[in-house]
C-alpha cells in the first residue's frame, strides 16, 4: 500500500486508540495517583515494547542518542504525567479537545525553531480546526461550571512538548525506524518512572493488594499496550511517511471518540460541541487536501 493511503489509515487508527485512551486514564485514576498512573503506564508499556522489539534496539547509532533522548522526553514522559494530572480535575472529553491545540503548536514550532514551510491550506486548516475546539472548550466550560479549568494547563504543556517532538523525529529521526525509536524512548525513561513510582508510596502498605487498585490497573495495562506501545510506534512511523502538520492533526479527530466514550460514562454532549466536531473535521480535511 502506498504511503498517501497508508498515512489516512494510520489517522483513523491512532485517532480511535488515542480517543479511547482518556477514558482508559480517568478509569485508572479511580484507584491510582496521577503520578502513579503515569508511572505505570511507562513502566508497562516499556515491558510489553522490550517483548515485542528489543532487537530494534540495536540498530540505533550513536548520532541518534541525543534526540532519541529529547524525544523520549517530550513525546512521552512529560504528557503521561501532564494528562493524568489534568484528568484530576477535567473530565476526560475536554482533556482531549484541549489536546487538539498540539497542530496549532506544531505548526508554530515547527515554522520558528525547524524552519518547516507551511502552505495556506494549512493554516486555513488549523485555524478552522482551532476554532471548532475552542468552541469545544467553551460548550465544556458552560456544562460542566463546577471543574477546575486551570488543570487544563498541564494538558496544554503536553501539547507544547508534542509539537517538538512530532518535528524532532521528522527532522532528526527520518532514517531510524519507528519500533526503534519507541524501544530507544522507554529504553530512557523507564528508570525514572520506577523511582517517581517509588517515591509515591506504591509499593508500601496494603496499596496493591487493593480491589480498587487491581481494577485501575487493569484499565492501565490496556492504556499501555494499545494507547501507548502499539500507538507510539504507528505515530513514529506516521510522522516518517506524512508531514508533522499531518501527524499532529490526529489530535482533531481523537475528541470525537473520547467525546463519545464521555457520553457513554455519564459526561455530558450538547448540539453544539457536535457542530464543533463537525468544524473540527473539516479544518482537518481543508490542512491536509493537498499534502
Amino acid at each position: 500500500m502506498d504511503d498517501k493511503k497508508l498515512k489516512w489509515i494510520f489517522l483513523v487508527i491512532l485517532s480511535v486508540i488515542w480517543g479511547s485512551s482518556f477514558i482508559l486514564i480517568k478509569k485508572g485514576l479511580i484507584g491510582l495517583t496521577a503520578y502513579q498512573l503515569g508511572s505505570l503506564r511507562i513502566v508497562f508499556t516499556a515491558i510489553f515494547l522490550f517483548l515485542i522489539g528489543f532487537k530494534s534496539f540495536k540498530k540505533i547509532e550513536k548520532r541518534h542518542y541525543k534526540p532519541v533522548v529529547v524525544t523520549a522526553l517530550l513525546g512521552t514522559f512529560i504528557p503521561v504525567y501532564m494528562f493524568a494530572l489534568a484528568e484530576t480535575e477535567i473530565d476526560s472529553s475536554i482533556a482531549s479537545i484541549l489536546n487538539s491545540l498540539t497542530p496549532l503548536n506544531t505548526l508554530i514550532f515547527g515554522f520558528f525553531f525547524f524552519k518547516a514551510s507551511f502552505s495556506k491550506n494549512q493554516l486555513v486548516g488549523v485555524v478552522i480546526g482551532l476554532l471548532g475546539t475552542l468552541l469545544l472548550i467553551i460548550s465544556g466550560a458552560n456544562l460542566n461550571p463546577d471543574q477546575n479549568y486551570w488543570f487544563s494547563i498541564f494538558v496544554m504543556v503536553a501539547s507544547v512538548c508534542y509539537a517538538f517532538n512530532v518535528n524532532i523525529i521528522k527532522t532528526r529521526l527520518q532514517d531510524l525506524n519507528a519500533m526503534s525509536i519507541a524501544v530507544g524512548n522507554f529504553a530512557v525513561i523507564t528508570i525514572p518512572a520506577l523511582i517517581v513510582l517509588i517515591f509515591t508510596g506504591f509499593f508500601e502498605g496494603e496499596v496493591i493488594k487493593s480491589d480498587v487498585v487491581q481494577t485501575s490497573m487493569l484499565y492501565l495495562v490496556l492504556l499501555a499496550i494499545f494507547g501507548t506501545g502499539i500507538a507510539k510506534v504507528m505515530f513514529n512511523k506516521l510522522v516518517q511517511i506524512s508531514t508533522p502538520i499531518f501527524s499532529s492533526s490526529v489530535t482533531y479527530t481523537i475528541p470525537i471518540i473520547a467525546l463519545l466514550w464521555g457520553v457513554l460514562d455519564g459526561e455530558k454532549l450538547n448540539v453544539m460541541q457536535i457542530l464543533a466536531t463537525l468544524i473540527i473535521l473539516f479544518g482537518v480535511f481543508l490542512a491536509n487536501r493537498k499534502i
